[in-house]
């Protein structure tokens, strides 16, 4: 199970009806397009008859409290690199700005120093593009973790949840395949998941408050 999402297209089908009218001298064509119209239709639940289950991917993603998690994390990354791209953007700009001007003055006094200056431009833009896509790396390599970890958080539950269950498959469902809703199992998903996360941190923070009740008893 490697999808994180899913796609899917729509075709547009179209109709046309023709009629004729008239003598044999004159002859008239009509047509008439309409596009198609889909409404969802609920399937109905009935007593199961196969040992399987499924769960619905994005409404786990939608819900499950990690990604929530993760997209906050996310978030505030991206916000950082773009105010670290726009900062040295602007301070580069600002750079290119004084020479052009210090040309068109004449304010250089020997090639040197416009040469000085123009290395230095170089330097910074290059210390710029290294800073930035060591940024970009470091936002790729989170993201992947991330996916990694998500999906090892799926697969551990799964295994756990089975356990008791002993069901033959869980299934991926999609847009596109039918199973009988009754099937559907994607509400003890996200709740089974969203309490391993809740537990998770606890154990995390629970170094924390040990350390302080330590420090207090000291005192």
């Amino acid at each position: 199970m490697k999808k994180l999402a899913f796609a899917f297209g729509t075709a547009a089908v179209i109709l046309t009806l023709a009629s004729c009218s008239g003598n044999n001298d004159k002859k008239e064509q009509a047509t008439d397009q309409e596009a198609p119209k889909t409404t969802k239709v609920e399937g109905d639940k009935f007593t199961p008859t196969t040992n399987i289950r499924y769960y619905n991917m994005d409404s786990v993603m939608a819900n499950y409290e990690l990604v929530k998690t993760y997209n906050e994390t996310n978030l505030r990354a991206t916000r950082e690199l773009e105010n670290a791209m726009q900062s040295r953007q602007s301070e580069l700009q600002r750079l290119a700005n004084n020479i052009q001007q210090k040309v068109q003055s004449n304010g250089y006094l020997s090639e040197a120093s416009y040469n000085a200056d123009l290395a230095d431009l170089n330097r910074k833009q290059q210390q710029a593009e290294s800073y930035l896509g060591n940024l970009q790396a470091r936002a790729q390599q989170e993201a992947l973790r991330q996916q990694q970890e998500f999906l090892d958080s799926i697969d551990n539950f799964l295994a756990s949840y089975n356990r008791d269950k002993h069901y033959d498959a869980i299934l991926l469902y999609s847009p596109g395949q039918y199973f009988n809703p009754a099937l559907d199992i994607t509400a003890d998903v996200i709740s089974g998941l969203n309490a391993r996360y809740k537990k998770s941190e606890k154990k995390a923070d629970a170094p924390k408050t040990d350390d302080a009740s330590k420090a207090d008893a000291a005192k």
